[in-house]
């Protein structure tokens, strides 16, 4: 029984792997932007995640490079991300959307997303956009708020 037990639970390793991405998956030196309404909410670890249905006409907002940003214990240069955002050149509707530890969402003082919100967020998602549309948050832009999400608040 415990070797049927162990087999089983190493079966499951590849999802739990695809489902939790490092940093170096991701094209950190092309930030994306995109913006819509949260669906399928999970607010849970390893890290919070949801579902944007993105906007129809998305743009860039024209103040995004001037937006303030909260400081971070980590060295981020915000502002170089923010100016450097664009869209993305795939067309998926939704997007996975990966947030941050509900540890340091809650360090932020993030409120838990719920669906139906409108969000906005800067990423990266893979190298030259393949694979699933995936997208690690860097900034977090809800409720007239801007969270950095990757370090705590300095």
């Amino acid at each position: 029984m415990q070797r049927r037990s162990l087999i089983l639970a190493c079966a499951g390793l590849p999802l739990l792997a695809r489902a939790h991405h490092g940093w170096s998956s991701f094209d950190q030196g092309r930030p994306i932007y995109l913006e819509g309404r949260a669906t399928n909410v999970r607010w849970q670890n390893p890290h919070a995640e949801l579902d944007l249905e993105v906007r129809e006409g998305l743009r860039l907002p024209a103040d995004l490079a001037s937006r303030a940003v909260p400081a971070q214990s980590a060295a981020v240069d915000g502002k170089s991300i923010l100016s450097r955002a664009q869209l993305p050149t795939r067309k998926d509707k939704v997007w996975d959307i990966e947030l941050a530890p509900l540890t340091r969402m809650e360090a932020w003082k993030v409120q838990p997303i719920k669906n139906g919100d409108t969000v906005a967020v800067v990423g990266f998602t893979f190298q030259e956009e393949k694979g699933d549309p995936v997208l690690r948050v860097e900034y977090l832009f809800v409720g007239g708020r801007t969270y950095g999400l990757r370090s705590s608040p300095a």
